[in-house]
């Protein structure tokens, strides 16, 4: 069975059984008598375009055998499977396009997330599952506060498809409006949690980071979200030790607030569940692989993500991965800061 990609055609030998088979789109046979072989062309046609008799001849199947010719009932036979077959191809090619249609929407939203402070240098990635594109909840955000910091955000809508492709992107919006009163991270988990409860939309886990470089500080809070990771400037990796509440969309609230401090030397890293959990693997297992990749401390952001997803082999993964990284500019002294005293008392 040969099949023909979307605009070409079929250029059997003229005269053939195939060549009659696909200009007119039924079965074609020929047999040699002297040879004693027998051929049968069935194209694979599509459903008609417009209500016309027979839709685009998307491939066909060649069927030889040596004695007898091809009888009527092995004609109809052969024409039914062909007809199936068909049916099958265009509905995997409507399916692809559609997935691809998704992944493109999926990554236009997540590679368009808010600018955060210039005080701070990140970098983020999302790799679908596997070879399928299949589309799923996973998320991140920037939101940018006052006084120099930035929010920090991660999160996976349960479930995949299109629609939590949509409901991540209800996530989005509510949470920049919650966000906008500058709320702790954990009250800003508690009114989302109220106000998605309120919806149809599906829970999801969230984690959220507000980041202050001004006064080095880390404050985290979790909605059933896994714990985020510190690189300090040796390269090695710590887990922050964040309380995981209910998912978001329980109505159940109960988020607790981690402050840490943070260095220009630490980059912290926000993940979604596909980059480390693997199939019959306990978490803490999956957590601990995590924690012993070593990065070297001179990387920038960006070479400590790429670093990351192939260290863990996370283009591989079982589900969805969403990262996003972030590190501390550091502070410029102000000139005033840098000038030295000389002399007297001040």
């Amino acid at each position: 069975m040969e099949l023909l990609f979307d605009g070409d055609r079929l250029r059997p030998r003229a005269e053939s059984a195939a060549a009659r088979a696909v200009e007119s789109g039924l079965p074609a046979a020929e047999y040699d008598v002297a040879a004693r072989t027998a051929v049968l062309a069935v194209p694979l046609t599509g459903p008609p375009d417009g209500g016309g008799p027979g839709g685009t001849v998307l491939g066909l199947t060649l069927l030889a055998r040596t004695g007898a010719a091809f009888t009527g009932h092995d004609i109809t036979v052969a024409r039914h499977a062909a007809r199936r077959a068909a049916v099958g191809v265009v509905h995997a090619r409507a399916f692809a396009a559609e997935q691809g249609k998704s992944v493109e929407l999926q990554r236009a939203l997540l590679t368009e997330p808010g600018k955060p402070h210039p005080n701070l240098r990140f970098a983020t990635r999302y790799l679908p599952a596997g070879s399928s594109n299949i589309v799923g909840g996973d998320w991140f955000e920037t939101v940018r506060l006052h006084y120099g910091r930035t929010l920090l955000v991660m999160g996976d809508v349960m479930g995949h498809g299109v629609e939590a492709a949509v409901e991540m992107n209800t996530y989005r919006a509510m949470l920049r409006d919650v966000a906008a009163a500058d709320l702790p991270p954990h009250r800003v988990l508690r009114q989302l949690d109220i106000a998605i409860s309120e919806t149809m939309a599906r829970p999801a886990t969230c984690l959220l980071v507000r980041v202050d470089p001004a006064r080095g500080l880390g404050s985290f809070s979790s909605a059933g979200h896994l714990p985020p990771v510190v690189f300090t400037a040796d390269g090695h990796a710590e887990l922050v030790d964040v309380p995981a509440g209910p998912p978001l969309g329980t109505g159940v609230g109960g988020y607790e607030l981690v402050t840490r401090s943070l260095t220009p030397d630490d980059t912290l890293l926000l993940y979604t569940d596909g980059l480390v959990e693997r199939r019959g693997e306990d978490i803490d297992d999956s957590l601990l692989r995590l924690v012993r990749v070593r990065l070297p401390c001179t990387a920038t952001v960006d070479e400590m993500v790429d670093s990351v997803v192939r260290e863990l082999d996370a283009e591989h993964a079982e589900d969805d991965v969403a990262l996003l990284a972030a590190r501390f500019r550091p502070r410029r002294a102000h000139p005033a800061e840098e000038q030295p005293f000389l002399g007297g008392s001040r």
